[in-house]
């Protein structure tokens, strides 16, 4: 990949023990690929000291914090105040990631919803992006987005999307941004592409999740920020787009949204 051209990662786990004793190293390959950006995600807002940290370490790396669903449960219900005094951090850059996810933990919907309209409600105040995790729960994920989003207007990425056309369209129809992810780069994964190709291509960005979902030809493999390029050349494809030219929109999209992430 040519240097000249930059993309963003916009959503990676740079504090998982996956990375440990190796970051130097990760966000130099990131670099050499051209992702010149990346934005770590904190999920459970106890360790948000050490993704700070992360943070603070790098020029090219900026964070967010809250609650992941699976884990609301397990943690202390998050308030709005905590959310915006985390905010003030200059490299804080968004609000969650927060969501809905029925598949592993729907015992727990009923305090994710909870959760969910904490973080929105952050992100409101503060007018940083919403980062959504949405699995299995399309119907309530975008019933509470539309909800609250009559109850005062906010920004908002559905991250890694692999959802369904409905939920795609519930979030572009309120201005939202969708993410691809190496999901959208699996040989089988045809049905998101489509519903990617149908979406306009100035509400969308490129992610890894790293150090889950590695894209072809990493796929099964520990994920990084660097493999966001394959993802964004499958983006291009997807897009009838020259690699250059979907590199430079995405970026444009990113800048956008997550305004405060500037190097």
């Amino acid at each position: 990949m040519s240097t000249d051209i930059r993309i963003t990662d916009s959503h990676c786990h740079l504090d998982f023990p996956n990375f440990d004793g190796e970051r130097d190293d990760i966000i130099a390959r990131a670099r050499e690929a051209g992702v010149h950006r990346m934005v770590t995600i904190c999920t459970r807002l106890r360790q948000e000291p050490q993704v700070r940290a992360i943070a603070e370490a790098y020029r090219h790396v900026f964070y967010a914090a809250g609650t992941h669903p699976m884990s609301a449960s397990e943690e202390p219900l998050a308030t709005v105040e905590d959310l915006v005094a985390l905010a003030a951090h200059p490299k804080f850059v968004g609000i969650g990631e927060t969501g809905l996810d029925y598949h592993y933990t729907a015992e727990s919907a009923e305090v994710q919803q909870q959760s969910l309209r904490v973080h929105i409600a952050a992100a409101r105040e503060t007018g940083l992006p919403l980062i959504i995790h949405a699995r299995a729960a399309d119907e309530d994920m975008a019933r509470i987005l539309t909800e609250e989003y009559r109850n005062g207007p906010y920004d908002c990425v559905m991250h890694c999307f692999s959802s369904g056309a409905g939920l795609a369209r519930a979030a572009l129809d309120l201005g939202f941004y969708l993410s691809m992810s190496g999901i959208a780069a699996f040989p089988k994964s045809q049905e998101l592409r489509d519903i990617f190709a149908s979406a306009p291509v100035d509400r969308i960005l490129v992610e890894t999740d790293a150090p889950y979902l590695a894209p072809p030809p990493y796929r099964g493999k520990r994920n990084e920020p660097a493999y966001t390029a394959h993802t964004a050349r499958k983006g291009a494809e997807v897009f009838g787009m020259d690699w250059p030219e979907f590199a430079a929109q995405t970026e444009a999209n990113f800048e956008r949204l997550f305004s405060r992430a500037v190097i």
